[in-house]
């Protein structure tokens, strides 16, 4: 398993959800190590992008999108889950890939299939917001195995305030798989 460089996230925004399908999520507390395979993303492409948050613009909930690629951005929803995405491209682009879901491969207890249940499953919350995601604690990895992996593409999940932007075929998820949040 190998740790994924800044390089791989300072890239195309539906380019990189994409290559993150197959990709481990690994965060460890505890002395114990999380880890999951990521099986469903959704690009979020910047200002312009109705759908992101970063559309309102820069704000205290937003700085981390408009940071450096290869952070996390984490954020409550509803009050009640956290969500977090994956900072991509050259600094202030405000782009970021959502993680919808993970399929369990060590140390994960309950359901994986949707952003809230992943992030309570790999216990990552608010105090891990603009973490270096190049760090040691909790990173992404290439598994090292070659598989090939069939990607689904279809518009992404709860957008409908966005308009055109809530039709665009910005989600995305590894074909067959059990752990995708929704069909």
């Amino acid at each position: 398993m190998k740790k994924l460089p800044r390089s791989f996230y300072n890239r195309d925004t539906t380019l990189v959800a994409q290559e993150l399908l197959g990709k481990y999520l690994v965060h460890q507390v505890n002395g114990i190590t999380r880890i999951g395979k990521i099986v469903e993303t959704e690009a979020y492409l910047g200002p312009h992008d109705l759908a992101a948050h970063s559309c309102k613009g820069l704000t205290s909930r937003t700085q981390a999108m408009f940071g450096p690629p290869g952070h996390a951005y984490i954020y409550l929803i509803y009050g009640v889950h956290y969500c977090m995405n994956i900072v991509t491209e050259p600094e202030g682009h405000a782009s970021a890939v959502l993680l919808r879901a993970i399929e369990p491969v060590e140390n994960i207890d309950g359901r994986t299939q949707g952003p809230g249940l992943l992030t309570r499953a790999m216990q990552i919350d608010k105090s891990l917001y603009a973490h270096d995601l190049t760090g040691d604690i909790f990173y992404l990895a290439d598994p090292g195995e070659k598989t090939k992996i069939e990607i689904t593409k279809r518009p992404r999940i709860g957008v409908d305030y966005a308009g055109d932007w809530a039709k665009k075929l910005l989600r995305f998820y590894i074909a067959g798989n059990k752990y995708i949040s929704k069909r």
